[in-house]
């Protein structure tokens, strides 16, 4: 996995602009805030923050994938300020999950998500080496 910066860019905090990989190709459906068998535990954003990415890092489990091989996460969010109050929190949930590894990333608002009491959804490709 090669992380692209191009020269004389700023560095990126919390993602990276690009990542070159080879591998195989792993597809992560959009996972929000409740458990596998369909419960919320969680209602607040950083709750079901942490909820959503542990189930795309589950389902990257079973093609044998670990964090470090998310190359994209996408999450949409319905709403920015919670998302922005919460960045201390998602910090936290995100370095524990994740470590100190950065893929590419965008952070979308989204004026709905199907499941009602949904804060947020998460989408993810990995290449796994």
């Amino acid at each position: 996995m090669q992380v692209l910066q191009p020269p004389g860019w700023a560095r990126p905090r919390g993602f990276a602009n690009g990542i070159a990989a080879q591998g195989k190709l792993v597809f992560i459906a959009g996972q929000i805030g409740w458990t596998g068998q369909g419960e919320w535990k969680e209602r607040s954003f950083a709750g079901q923050f942490r909820q959503a990415l542990s189930n795309v890092i589950a389902v990257l489990k079973e093609a044998q994938g670990k964090p470090e091989h998310i190359v994209r996460l996408t999450w949409y969010v319905l709403d920015k300020e919670e998302y922005l109050s919460s960045l201390k929190e998602v910090g936290a949930a995100y370095r524990d999950l994740m470590g100190k590894h950065y893929p590419t990333m965008a952070v979308v608002q989204v004026a709905g998500l199907v499941e009602p009491e949904a804060r947020l959804e998460i989408e993810a490709t990995a290449v796994i080496p």
